[in-house]
């Protein structure tokens, strides 16, 4: 019996396992809308990014505003490698970042360590 009771907590810890690395997880997605002034996206870095996904409308200025409440190390910057920026975000202080919205496409940042990411859907 106890055998059997080590067989199923050991698979059903290899399930979580499996599911964590490889499943299908729900992306926050935010569209910014876009007036005469710009468009903005305010996103929340604890424990990662919210929301993950933003999409932004090509041709119209734009402002991310990072505020970071987690305290890691690791998510103290962040890397849009794609435009060449690399921000400190201080812990609990809003930080603003201009994007170029002039070309079409997919874009990805992440934290200083490559660890969290997020994408950026310029369109």
């Amino acid at each position: 019996m106890l055998k059997i009771s080590v067989l199923i907590v050991g698979l059903a810890i290899i399930g979580f396992i499996f599911w964590w690395f490889f499943g299908k997880h729900a992306v926050a997605t935010e569209t910014a809308v876009a007036t005469q002034a710009g468009q903005s996206v305010d996103v929340e870095v604890n424990g990662g990014y919210s929301p993950e996904k933003i999409v932004l409308k090509q041709g119209v200025p734009a402002t991310l505003t990072f505020t970071r409440k987690d305290a890691s190390s690791c998510l103290d910057r962040v890397v849009f490698s794609d435009f060449g920026i690399n921000q400190e975000l201080p812990k609990d202080q809003p930080q603003t970042i201009q994007i170029d919205t002039s070309h079409a496409g997919q874009y990805e940042w992440a934290c200083g360590m490559d660890m969290f990411h997020g994408s950026l859907v310029i369109k």
